[in-house]
């Protein structure tokens, strides 16, 4: 009996691994699908990477552009743009994979706590990283720029500029989804709202901690990364309640425990 138990589990527990494996190929195979139309259809990665650059060729003085320093440079930063570019859009469906990865193994009231987590952390990342591009990178490299002495000529990197926007984008993405981590902490009775509320001071001092660690060094970036941090905290207390009372088991209703 023993041996038959150890090897259902032993069977199980490979059947996950197969079933993870599956998940992982078809989220990857949709980033490549969306990477290849970008590079051979439309736009092409040129046209990607002068998105991307659009922040920065706006602040730049003048005529001056941007500088490659390595051989293979002006190939191999388009296409690492066009990859993350590819995996942004591909986000919902990765994300998607997971949850249908962990669903099988959830009771129907956690079913309805997964989707909707999966659809607003995707939402919230795409509209941190498009608050950071069309909003914080211009006023950023414009208050950087006009510090410039007029004796340096303004001609930044390439492959910096992409590294820059990376941890800026990804930086912004993560922080957008506060309001999530903060339902998460609530529905899975880790934190109480009234907990959340008495710690918000050190959760204000904390936003401004992490702006400072990841933003350049100037007040304006730190602002724009510490206040939106901030106010989503807040949006995360007023949504928490109502996804717990929409996202309760049967059996934790009042009603349900009788007179």
């Amino acid at each position: 009996m023993a041996e038959d138990t150890q090897a259902d589990a032993q069977d199980t527990f490979i059947s996950h691994l197969v079933e993870l494996r599956n998940r992982l190929v078809r989220a990857v195979a949709v980033v490549l699908a969306v990477f290849l139309v970008l590079v051979a259809v439309w736009p092409g990665p040129g046209a990607v990477y002068d998105f991307i650059a659009r922040p920065m060729m706006i602040a730049l003085p003048g005529d001056a552009k941007m500088i490659a320093t390595g051989v293979i440079t002006p190939f191999m930063v388009p296409m690492k743009v066009t990859l993350l570019a590819a995996f942004i859009i591909s986000l919902p469906w990765v994300l998607y994979q997971a949850w249908a990865f962990v669903a099988p193994g959830l009771y129907a009231h956690e079913k309805r706590l997964i989707a909707p987590l999966v659809i607003s952390s995707s939402f919230l990342f795409m509209v941190g990283v498009a608050f950071c591009y069309f909003l914080v990178f211009g006023k950023v490299f414009r208050f950087i720029y006009d510090f410039a002495p007029n004796s340096i000529t303004v001609a930044p990197d390439i492959e910096n500029y992409l590294d820059f926007v990376m941890t800026m984008c990804l930086a912004f993405g993560i922080t957008f989804e506060v309001p999530v981590v903060v339902v998460v902490l609530v529905r899975m009775n880790l934190m109480t709202v009234e907990k959340l509320k008495a710690i918000r001071p050190y959760v204000i001092v904390g936003a401004f901690v992490v702006a400072a660690v990841v933003t350049p060094p100037d007040i304006m970036s730190q602002l724009f990364l510490a206040v939106p941090m901030c106010l989503l905290f807040e949006l995360g207390l007023l949504l928490a309640p109502m996804f717990v009372r929409a996202t309760q088991a049967p059996e934790e209703h009042p009603s349900s425990t009788g007179s």
